[in-house]
């Protein structure tokens, strides 16, 4: 099993992912690339990778389920999350903790049992916890420093893929899925 350069994945990294039942993203600098875009009109635009999104419904496929858990509050986040029929999706959250904590509590899912993908500090307390820490290329040095995995892509750019494709692979999903699309 290989990773988005084609290098294969650790084995610890492999053993953490085969756990996971739920995936828990942030947004910005995560499902998008940071940046925030506003029209003439002040509306705010964002954008994301359909190649995260078709990851994301593979997972769901398979009963992981995925959240958002967002410091901002956005339109587009939640028309986004609708799209890609994302049942939890936390925004306008200071305490992103208190929320990861909800979620788990809803989900009946472990800490052990959860990854989550951030980019900032304020990730860091859920980062601390849960059984697969990810984190992107370009995110603080502090988290890259203490996440299980740093991702090959950027936040927007695959980065989700990625994680979604690791997760696939570790529990032996990926062929059944590809083999499902093949007999469609």
């Amino acid at each position: 099993m290989a990773g988005a350069a084609g290098k294969p994945f650790d084995p610890l990294l492999l053993g953490q992912a085969g756990k996971i039942r739920l995936l828990a993203l942030d947004v910005d600098g995560v499902l998008t690339d940071g940046s925030l875009y506003y029209d003439q009109a002040g509306n705010e635009l964002k954008a994301f990778s359909t190649r995260d999104g078709l990851g994301i419904k593979a997972l769901q496929k398979f009963n992981i389920r995925v959240a958002i858990i967002s410091g901002r509050r956005s339109a587009i986040v939640a028309h986004r999350a609708g799209e890609l029929a994302i049942d939890f999706v936390y925004q306008g959250i200071e305490n992103k903790l208190d929320a990861f904590n909800d979620l788990l509590e809803k989900t009946g899912c472990s800490e052990e049992e959860a990854c989550y993908a951030g980019d900032d500090w304020t990730d860091i307390p859920v980062l601390d916890r849960v059984g697969l820490s990810v984190t992107v290329p370009d995110a603080d040095a502090l988290l890259r420093n203490r996440v299980h995995w740093v991702t090959e892509r950027g936040g927007g750019k695959g980065a989700v893929r990625e994680i979604c494709d690791l997760i696939l692979q570790a529990q032996g999903l990926d062929e059944l899925l590809l083999q499902s699309i093949l007999r469609s």
